[in-house]
């Protein structure tokens, strides 16, 4: 879910929006700490990543669940070290050796969209959240939300949602990094921005009128 902030960058002229927008990446940057910067921003074509730094790994996808366990069991479920792959830069950890031969026939097959990041996000335009344990498998592909609220403003109206997320994907989010792009869209807000409590209320409405579970 996107929370939105108190401050309204609007109010301020080019050059000082400019300023803050400076200023507040490279604070990110450096709240963000190396570990988990590099963990999400891997020097490989996966970047940004949802990733962390596990026992050693620098960077492990959805802290280290296994991502074949949602298309081959229905749920999610955390890996092992012992049956780990390294897949452009980024670790991934299964459950079995079974899991792992599946992923490594066909890595792509298996990768969460958006690098993992809350898919209700990334329709913002926004690299953040995703929670192993919310999800779910659409015409064959593995979307990750920031919980299950995310995860139902998403639902809302899934063809649009996945194709704002795709274009911001591709113009904007892959190969970035993900703090500067977070900040950056936290203050430069896409026109069709919905604060967190906005999302919660068509939800709930949805589910009133019986147009979600």
């Amino acid at each position: 879910m996107i929370h939105s902030p108190a401050f309204h960058p609007l109010s301020l002229t080019t050059g000082a929006r400019r300023l803050v927008l400076t200023l507040a990446a490279l604070l990110a940057l450096s709240l963000a700490g190396c570990s988990a910067m590099w963990a999400q921003n891997p020097d490989s074509s996966l970047k940004p990543v949802r990733a962390s730094a596990v026992d050693g790994q620098p960077s492990v996808m959805l802290d280290g669940h296994d991502v074949v366990a949602y298309f081959t069991q229905g749920r999610h479920a955390m890996g092992q070290a012992q049956f780990s792959s390294v897949f452009e830069g980024v670790s991934f950890r299964f459950a079995s050796a079974a899991h792992k031969a599946l992923f490594d026939q066909q890595p792509a097959k298996y990768l969460p969209q958006y690098g993992g990041f809350c898919a209700n996000g990334i329709a913002y335009a926004i690299p953040w959240g995703g929670d192993a344990d919310s999800w779910r498998i659409i015409d064959g592909k593995l979307y990750i939300f920031g919980g299950a609220g995310s995860r139902d403003g998403f639902l809302l109206d899934v063809p649009a949602n996945i194709a704002l997320a795709d274009r911001y994907w591709k113009e904007e989010v892959a190969g970035s990094n993900s703090f500067v792009q977070r900040s950056k869209r936290l203050i430069f807000r896409v026109p069709h921005y919905k604060s967190g409590a906005e999302i919660a209320a068509e939800v709930a409405q949805a589910k009133a009128q019986g147009k979600l579970p």
